[in-house]
C-alpha cells in the first residue's frame, strides 16, 4: 500500500523521477510493515521467543488433556522436554503453570494461536517447529487418539497448513522419532521408515533425496532457527531432531551404495 501512495505523492512533487523514488521508499516501508512480505513488523527477538515458549507449553497442556486425562507418558515427555531445555527452577514453574492453564477444560486455543501468528507467523520454520513439538507430545503414548488428532489438525489449519501438508509432516515426524538414538536402524522396516522420515519414496532419485535431506537440515539449523526467534534453549531439541534425520539419510545412502555396487 505504501509504495503506491509514495509513487503518487512523488509524482506530484518531482514528476516521473519522484514517482519512482516514492515507489521505492514505499516498498521499503511495506516490507517492514508486513510480516508476510518478509518483515518482522519491528517485533523484538525477545518478544518472539517469549510468545513461542508460551504457545508451546500452553498447547502441550491442551493436547495432553484433550482426551480427558493427562497420561503418565505425557507428563514424562514434557518433563524430559524441560530437562532438554535446561530450564531454571523459576522457568520450570512458569512452564508448568502454562501447561496447567492449557489443560483447563475451558481454555480456548484461538486467541493464543492468533497471537502466535501475529508475532511468529512470518517464519515458516517457527510454525513447523511448534507443530513438530506438539505432534511429539501426542505421540508420547505411542499413537494419536481421535481427540488428539482432531486438535492437531485444527492447530495445523490455524498455522496455515493444508490437510495434505499436515498429513505429510505428521508422517515424517512419526518416522523421524523412530530414529532417536539410532534405535530403528536395525529394524526390518528401517529403510522404509527412513524414506518416510525424509518425505521421499524408494523410487525417488538420489538428487531428490539429497534435496529433501538438505531442506530438512536447513530447517533445523541452529543459527537459522535462533535468528528467526526460536528460544536458544530449544536449539538443543532441534539438534536432536536433526540427528534423527541424519541417521535416516545415512541409512538410505548406505543401502543405495550397496545396491549400486551389486548392479
Amino acid at each position: 500500500m505504501f509504495k503506491f501512495l509514495g509513487a503518487i505523492a512523488g509524482f506530484f512533487v518531482l514528476g516521473i523521477l519522484g514517482s519512482m523514488l516514492g515507489f521505492l521508499v514505499g516498498s521499503i516501508i511495506d516490507r517492514f510493515k508486513s510480516p508476510g512480505a518478509g518483515g518482522m513488523n519491528f517485533i523484538s527477538p525477545a518478544r518472539r521467543q517469549s510468545v513461542f515458549l508460551e504457545t508451546v507449553f500452553v498447547l502441550m497442556g491442551k493436547l495432553a488433556k484433550v482426551d480427558g486425562r493427562v497420561s503418565e507418558n505425557e507428563v514424562a515427555h514434557v518433563e524430559q522436554f524441560m530437562r532438554q531445555l535446561g530450564m531454571t527452577s523459576d522457568h520450570r514453574l512458569k512452564a508448568i503453570a502454562l501447561f496447567k492453564r492449557g489443560a483447563t477444560p475451558m481454555f480456548d486455543i484461538k486467541p493464543k494461536l492468533a497471537e502466535f501468528m501475529a508475532v511468529c507467523g512470518s517464519s515458516g520454520n517457527l510454525r513447523q517447529m511448534l507443530l513438530v513439538y506438539l505432534i511429539s507430545v501426542g505421540l508420547s503414548d505411542g499413537q494419536l487418539n481421535t481427540a488428539e488428532s482432531r486438535l492437531l489438525k485444527e492447530i495445523a489449519g490455524r498455522l496455515g497448513y493444508s490437510k495434505a501438508a499436515y498429513d505429510r509432516l505428521l508422517e515424517m515426524v512419526i518416522n523421524q522419532t523412530r530414529f532417536a538414538g539410532g534405535q530403528s536402524v536395525t529394524s526390518g522396516d528401517a529403510l522404509e521408515e527412513a524414506y518416510k522420515a525424509l518425505g521421499v519414496g524408494r523410487r525417488s532419485s538420489d538428487q531428490e533425496i539429497k534435496r529433501a535431506y538438505r531442506k530438512l537440515m536447513s530447517q533445523y539449523h541452529p543459527d537459522k532457527l535462533t535468528g528467526q526467534g526460536l528460544p536458544e534453549e530449544m536449539v538443543s531439541v532441534a539438534t536432536e531432531q536433526a540427528k534423527e534425520i541424519q541417521t535416516a539419510y545415512d541409512l538410505i545412502k548406505k543401502h543405495r551404495a550397496q545396491h549400486h555396487s551389486t548392479t
